[in-house]
C-alpha cells in the first residue's frame, strides 16, 4: 500500500468541525475496508493560520483515498 497527503483548504472551520470530519472520514474508511478496499486514515496536522488541513492515508491507489473523501462529504 502506499501512502497519500490530501491537502484542505478549510477557511472558518472550527475545531469541533475539524473534529467531526477527522471521525466520520475515519470511520468511512474503516467501512471501506471492512468492504474490501483497504483504505486507512493515518492523521492530520492542521494549519488554522493557512485555513489548512494535511491528512494523511494509505491505500491500495489514489481512487481509493478520493473515494474515502467523498463518501465522508470531506473537501479535498
Amino acid at each position: 500500500m502506499a501512502t497519500f497527503m490530501v491537502e484542505r483548504y478549510i477557511p472558518g472551520v472550527s475545531y469541533a468541525q475539524l473534529t467531526e470530519a477527522v471521525r466520520r472520514t475515519a470511520s468511512v474508511a474503516a467501512a471501506m475496508t471492512a468492504e474490501g478496499i483497504p483504505v486507512r486514515y493515518l492523521g492530520s496536522t492542521f494549519l488554522p493560520q493557512e485555513e489548512a488541513c494535511f491528512c494523511r492515508f494509505e491505500g491500495a491507489d489514489a481512487d481509493a483515498v478520493r473515494a474515502v473523501n467523498e463518501r465522508a462529504g470531506a473537501p479535498y
